[in-house]
């Protein structure tokens, strides 16, 4: 499985399937892997003013999950569950995704996962959808993608 560095879109769900295969089950881990992550690290923030901030926890979790899955995503195109899973996050253009493209798929990701029904739909589109796409990749025209050899 390589992909060139001249890529101009996603891998096709076809002819390249090893791109997606188990993707499902992939980000499902890396999502678990990155709620313990933000939440010890959400235990960690909300103790430090005398344990004060544990009133505030679902507001320090959000802020923190956006800080973190803006900045891992922006730095490597995926979370650490995603990096440890080896998936990363692709554009329409099959490239990494970058600052602002990081900022607007982890906005989307967030809004889908305030409400149910978004996230319903979420779930349902990554196990039927050729492309194994959440409801904000969708959107925003990304995929995750088993990560490509580099030679």
């Amino acid at each position: 499985m390589s992909i060139s560095m001249t890529q101009t879109q996603l891998p096709d769900p076809v002819t390249q399937a090893e791109f997606y295969a188990g993707i499902p089950a992939k980000r499902l881990l890396a999502w678990l892997v990155d709620i313990v992550v933000i939440g010890l690290l959400t235990a960690i923030v909300a103790t430090l003013p005398l344990f004060i901030g544990w009133f505030f926890y679902p507001l320090i979790f959000a802020v923190l999950s956006f800080i973190y899955r803006v900045s891992t995503i922006t730095s490597g195109s995926a979370t650490w569950g995603m990096r440890l899973f080896n998936i990363e996050l692709r554009n329409r253009e099959g490239q990494p995704l970058e600052g602002t493209e990081a900022v607007m798929h982890t906005a989307g990701y967030m809004v889908a996962s305030a409400f149910v029904m978004p996230q319903v739909v979420s779930v349902i589109l990554i196990a039927i959808s050729p492309k194994s796409q959440a409801l904000h990749d969708h959107l925003c025209g990304t995929a995750a993608i088993n990560k490509p050899q580099r030679y």
